[in-house]
């Protein structure tokens, strides 16, 4: 256990047992620090932990104080592993995904089947004065140097962030994308021909599942657990009998389930795949949302033999709407940037320049720090309701990070039919049959806490929660 999860059980324990009652007020940062012996940013990620957890919550220029009600109206936690059907698989998903999200898109609808946060969360004006001023002073040289792999100078960017998490990566095995749904489908085209077959998690992003299906290819989803991520003996099992090309896994804060793998889980998964010489596709682009003490280290950290192709963009975290991602795809890095080269060709210039030069003013990490403490209080808002107006039976997980809760309904309930009746009221919901290759999950639901907790959200959650108990 790490320190701030130690300190944060320690309070969580207080709370439990009535010697922390709700008002009460935590002590200071600077106290629990000195009283500890851990630094202030410690005793930070614990009251971050704690909050949510729905435990504790934050007041302006006053403190942390222990909140009404605390774990006892949080629902239980989803804690059993997946069990899809065995083998590879042909795909058929992407008119049910299309026919669900195309109804959602709607500004008039509360985004809770939203796969993005608020736009509001964003520092969106200061980016555009960027924006402004790499066009204004566009070289029109630029327009054709480093055409295919991107901006030298956004490159060099991440890479220095990959270098301040440990992971030496040279700029030059960078290639920049629209977004990072395309470097995931570049690297998938890059490592897998039509008819192969290909290791997804179960339940996986619908987006993996449209891509496969799109390039031929077959998935083979493996057994998966809602806080750890993919099982290891049964990926193993499964190389084994079904030879894949491939695997396509997120490692940090998993969608739909918002599951971690611990850093020693993530090297045995990249040992496993070099053994098998098999490439593992890593998406990995809620990475920089974590509400602990760092950030976890993705399965490229791990690899040493160039097998792993990590994929990531700015667009959950820094810049929605200008589609900059990028693949840092190892010994595939330049079949990568081939592929882009006869696809899209390049990404838009001036974005690549205004990210790179905000990057290199140093905001990013403010930014950060305020974006993952405002989704931290807002998970804990959302988790409380969810077990306050759901009825009996409900479990949801509790993710460390990321802005998705995996709600877990009464068997008996059918969420294509909650997914309909809510949207007739004005509520979107990710029904989880879209994250399935087999439609699995019928009781299952997506929920998405990254836009503000207000009245109007909770009436909303309220709703959707009176809805599931007249199903039940």
């Amino acid at each position: 256990m790490k320190r701030y999860e130690a300190l944060a059980s320690d309070i969580e324990a207080s709370i439990r047992n009535g010697t922390l009652k709700t008002g009460d007020r935590l002590p200071s940062v600077r106290h629990t620090g000195s009283s500890r012996g851990v630094s202030a940013s410690t005793v930070f990620q614990a009251y971050y932990l704690l909050e949510a957890r729905g435990l504790v919550r934050a007041r302006d220029r006053s403190g942390y104080y222990v909140a009404g009600g605390g774990l006892r109206d949080a629902p239980p936690e989803t804690t059993l592993t997946s069990r899809p059907a065995e083998g590879p698989r042909a795909l058929e998903v992407s008119d049910q995904v299309f026919d669900i999200l195309e109804a959602s898109m709607s500004r008039q609808v509360v985004p809770f089947g939203s796969a993005f946060p608020s736009p509001l969360l964003f520092p969106l004006a200061r980016l555009g004065q960027f924006m402004a001023a790499s066009a204004k002073a566009l070289d029109p040289w630029r327009t054709v140097d480093d055409l295919t792999p991107g901006s030298a100078a956004l490159r060099r960017q991440i890479a220095l962030r990959y270098l301040a998490d440990g992971l030496p990566v040279p700029a030059e095995e960078i290639v920049v994308t629209n977004g990072a749904l395309e470097a995931l489908n570049l690297c998938l085209s890059a490592v897998t021909r039509p008819g192969d077959a290909v290791i997804v998690e179960s339940p996986t992003f619908y987006a993996a599942l449209q891509a496969l299906e799109r390039m031929g290819l077959r998935a083979i989803e493996v057994p998966t657990h809602p806080g750890e991520g993919i099982d290891l003996d049964a990926l193993a099992q499964a190389i084994a009998a079904h030879k894949p090309t491939a695997c396509w896994l997120m490692t940090t804060f998993q969608n739909p389930l918002g599951s971690l793998m611990p850093d020693a889980k993530k090297k045995a998964l990249v040992e496993l795949l070099a053994r098998h010489e098999l490439p593992l596709i890593e998406d990995d682009v809620y990475a920089e949302l974590y509400f602990g003490e760092r950030r976890p280290p993705p399965a490229k950290a791990f690899d040493t033999q160039g097998l792993v192709l990590h994929c990531s963009s700015f667009s959950k975290s820094l810049a929605p709407g200008y589609r900059i991602g990028w693949a840092s795809a190892g010994r595939f890095a330049r079949k990568v940037a081939r592929q882009k080269l006869t696809t899209t060709l390049s990404t838009s210039v001036p974005a690549q320049l205004a990210l790179a030069d905000y990057l290199e003013k140093g905001g990013f990490d403010k930014h950060l720090r305020k974006l993952r403490q405002t989704l931290a209080m807002q998970q804990a808002s959302f988790t409380q309701a969810v077990g306050h107006y759901f009825p009996v039976g409900t479990r949801a997980t509790r993710p460390l990070g990321g802005y998705f809760l995996w709600v877990e309904l009464p068997p008996q309930v059918d969420a294509l039919e909650i997914h309909r009746q809510a949207l007739e009221r004005g509520i979107s919901v990710a029904p989880g049959p879209i994250f399935s290759a087999t439609r699995a999950f019928s009781n299952c639901l997506r929920l998405n806490y990254g836009h503000a907790w207000d009245a109007h959200s909770e009436q909303a959650l309220q709703t959707l929660g009176r809805l599931v108990a007249q199903a039940s």
